[in-house]
């Protein structure tokens, strides 16, 4: 199978595991984990080739890290990013002092107004660097980088969690916890 079909059963994988396990009639237990036997047999019944081999390629090389199985590689799960409710038992770390939201410049009005909003996921996603938050930002236009007050936010009882491919997670972030000043187009 060719890198480009990987790329695409991978994002079909992101939207069943992280947003809609029903596209294919699956069901995520409580903690996000789809079993992997069933994944495999959904997805081939949605007409897309995939067997253990590919799904394994697909975890090891995706570039974001988006998914983890068990030990036993008998479940399998996205890693953050889910608008659907799962606990993924994050444990509560400190994060640098400064940390990152790369997004579209069409969405800075709204932003500067109410705040970086986790909208329909479970928390709010920020970069420990620049060069990532550039990557994410660029899915969505134009980009603009914005540095965001960890210690500030720690201080109005903010908490953050590191998820398993390195993302920070946390709620809502209020604009005034934005370094206006340091922002980076």
């Amino acid at each position: 199978m060719r890198k480009v079909d990987d790329v695409k059963l991978g994002k079909f994988l992101s939207l069943v595991l992280r947003h809609k396990p029903e596209t294919i009639g699956i069901t995520l237990d409580k903690n996000g984990w789809a079993d992997v036997k069933e994944l495999i047999e959904k997805v081939r019944l949605s007409e897309r080739y995939i067997d253990m081999e590919i799904l394994e390629r697909i975890v090891r090389e995706n570039s974001k890290k988006r998914y983890s199985f068990n030990e036993d590689k008998t479940k399998i799960r996205a890693s953050q990013g889910h608008s659907i409710e799962v606990e993924l038992n994050l444990k509560k770390m400190t994060p640098p002092k400064i940390l990152y939201h790369g997004t579209a410049t069409r969405f800075l009005e709204s932003i500067k107004e109410k705040g970086i909003l986790k909208m329909n996921r479970q928390y709010v996603h920020l970069s420990m660097d620049i060069e990532t938050a550039r990557n994410v930002g660029q899915r969505h236009g134009e980009v603009i980088i914005l540095p965001i007050d960890i210690e500030g936010l720690e201080s109005i009882g903010h908490k953050f969690y590191l998820s398993e491919n390195k993302v920070w997670l946390c709620d809502d972030i209020p604009s005034r916890y934005i370094l206006w000043d340091k922002v980076i187009r």
